[in-house]
């Protein structure tokens, strides 16, 4: 089928997939992904610990930010749903109040990367993210255990660390605070 015969996905198509996969819609273009394995849910889900209790409840950090997991973010056309994001309460002092999804771009996303979906994340949405205004991003990768963190330099990104093993670390945004990276890794051997 030719580009031009194929049919630009809607808002409409996501309702229409299984609750076991994730659903995205990039430049016209319904993109499906599993939902995550353990190993990339387990990532997720300590470095939502490791984050949201000092930046967003404040216990043993500065506060100020607004930590969610998984939220479903609508740029215009195209229809994300980063593993996390974060958005500075001064520039969204509350989340919206039963909304479906966000509209506000947020300063900070973070996509952990799986094999069916890293290819996505970092060539079709990584430019999304820059072109709509997030400040800081993190790619967090389970397989080779090491998170690259970038900050927006202009409209492209630009590499300030990447992380791995079992050091502590502190990255912006959230570098107020010491993280112990290797404790995002599930209890087996690094993938050499």
């Amino acid at each position: 089928m030719s580009n031009a015969a194929k049919k630009i996905a809607t808002y409409e198509d996501l309702f229409d997939l299984p609750e076991n996969v994730v659903g995205e819609i990039i430049a016209g273009e319904l993109i499906v992904s599993p939902r995550p394995a353990s190993t990339h849910a387990h990532a997720t889900s300590i470095l939502g610990m490791y984050i949201g209790t000092p930046f967003q409840l404040g216990r043993g950090g500065p506060g100020g930010w607004w930590i969610v997991d998984e939220p479903e973010i609508h740029f215009g056309e195209h229809v994300l749903v980063p593993d996390l994001a974060g958005w500075q309460k001064d520039r969204m002092p509350a989340p919206p109040v039963n909304a479906p999804f966000y509209t506000l771009a947020p300063d900070w996303v973070c996509e952990v990367l799986s094999p069916s979906s890293a290819r996505t994340d970092r060539v079709r949405k990584l430019p999304i993210y820059a072109h709509e205004g997030v400040r800081w991003l993190w790619l967090v990768d389970p397989r080779s255990r090491t998170i690259e963190a970038f900050r927006r330099q202009d409209s492209n990104w630009l590499l300030i660390g990447v992380h791995s093993g079992e050091e502590r670390a502190r990255i912006e945004p959230f570098d107020a605070v010491d993280f112990e990276i290797g404790a995002l890794w599930v209890a087996s051997p690094p993938v050499e």
